[in-house]
């Protein structure tokens, strides 16, 4: 490929869309389900081998992670090229190659705070969804305060020993490795807590999923008992943990809302309606009450939306999201949440369906998604933690206002 120089994107557009052309494996034109969502890992489990070619072909060029360096296996490529990929992929409906918290969130944080032996360890294994993460962060007595965390971890000379638990913990089960917020001086709380990272098959872990209202576990609760980890497993600073914590969570922040946590369950609200309710002689939902909160809804998702799309042109154009990404996660979760009841309403009983042959697929989808968005104002931060973020952060308030 010719060295572009950030300067012939249309040569970079046409060369990416012939090798989009030649390399996109023509199954995965196929809508993709909940059960195809491609996280790689060493547990994972391919159902369809050409999502892993896709994978495979896509992570050799650095496309997985488009503008991380090349030294550590990323693509390399501009803010102007990567937008021309981004929209090549979309021309083409491609499925992602990778769905990664190493890529959305570790990654980033390694980028500025790891060491380079660390980068170089970590890195290029998550661009080829070799390694699959989850997030260490909240525990049973630390959710919203997450500074109050008590995981010990103890210098015991030549390794870290961890004890303590951790919730809420996303693929804990599936996860080959753990990025984890851990206490590290009891003397002072955001000044004593570290970032470590350590392999999930290591002697002392044990995860175990918790089913949710929806039915579904994709949540864990995970336990330490006499953990060893190596020192140089250790990100950034001793007690020094706490900004990489808050880094990261920005980029957490913006990669869950950035789709609006994609509710609905594949359905068109509109078209829903159509079908439950009826339609009036202007071929208008016939329910003048539901048609005009649908409208208001689709006006805000749509504008929400635009407004994503500036957020990461700024995210991209600056050093990475800022502490506005919570305006956007607290938006997310309402807007979710409101499709989700409002597709219930139209769908009156059929979208209370928990099982049985009365109910369609997408259906019982519905009504599981409708319960599962219930979690959205809590998971990634609560509305009322990322309203505080805002608060001081954005608009600069002092506590007593």
């Amino acid at each position: 490929m010719a060295d572009f120089g950030g300067t012939d994107l249309e040569a970079f557009r046409a060369e990416t869309r012939a090798w989009l052309a030649e390399n996109y494996p023509e199954s995965l034109n196929a809508p993709m389900g909940e059960d195809d969502a491609p996280w790689g890992g060493r547990k994972f489990v391919w159902k369809n081998p050409d999502a892993k070619l896709w994978l495979d072909r896509m992570a050799a060029k650095g496309w997985t992670a488009p503008m991380w360096p090349k030294e550590y296996g990323g693509g390399g490529l501009s803010k102007d090229e990567n937008k021309v990929l981004e929209q090549e992929l979309r021309r083409i409906r491609a499925r992602p190659a990778l769905m990664s918290f190493g890529v959305w969130m570790l990654g980033p944080v390694l980028l500025e705070y790891a060491t380079e032996e660390q980068k170089q360890k970590f890195i290029p294994s998550i661009i080829r969804g070799e390694t699959r993460w989850c997030q260490g962060y909240s525990e049973p007595g630390a959710g919203s305060d997450l500074a109050a965390l008590q995981t010990k971890c103890e210098d015991k000379g030549d390794h870290f020993l961890i004890n303590g638990q951790k919730v809420w913990t996303s693929y804990a089960d599936q996860a080959d490795w753990i990025f984890c917020l851990v206490r590290t001086d009891t003397s002072k709380k955001h000044e004593g807590i570290s970032f470590v990272l350590f392999d999930m098959t290591t002697p002392g872990v044990e995860a175990r999923p918790i089913k949710l209202i929806s039915g579904s576990s994709p949540f864990c609760e995970t336990f330490f008992d006499n953990v060893k980890v190596p020192k140089d497993q250790m990100v950034g600073k001793l007690n020094g943990g706490w900004d990489i914590a808050k880094r990261l969570l920005q980029y957490e922040r913006q990669n869950i809302s950035a789709s609006g946590f994609g509710g609905g369950g594949g359905l068109d609200l509109v078209e829903v309606a159509k079908k439950e309710i009826g339609v009036d002689d202007q071929g208008r939902i016939d329910d003048g009450d539901l048609r005009a909160r649908i409208a208001a809804h689709r006006m805000d998702a749509h504008a929400f939306m635009l407004t994503v799309r500036r957020a990461e042109a700024e995210s991209k154009a600056s050093k990475g999201p800022s502490a506005a990404v919570s305006i956007i996660k607290y938006a997310a979760a309402k807007m979710n949440q409101e499709r989700y009841e409002l597709m219930v309403e139209a769908m009156g009983l059929q979208g209370l369906g928990w099982e049985g042959e009365g109910f369609a697929k997408d259906e019982l989808a519905v009504t599981r998604g409708w319960l599962r968005s219930k979690g959205n104002s809590i998971e990634g931060g609560t509305s009322e933690v990322n309203l505080n973020v805002v608060a001081k952060r954005v608009l600069g308030l002092l506590d007593h206002q």
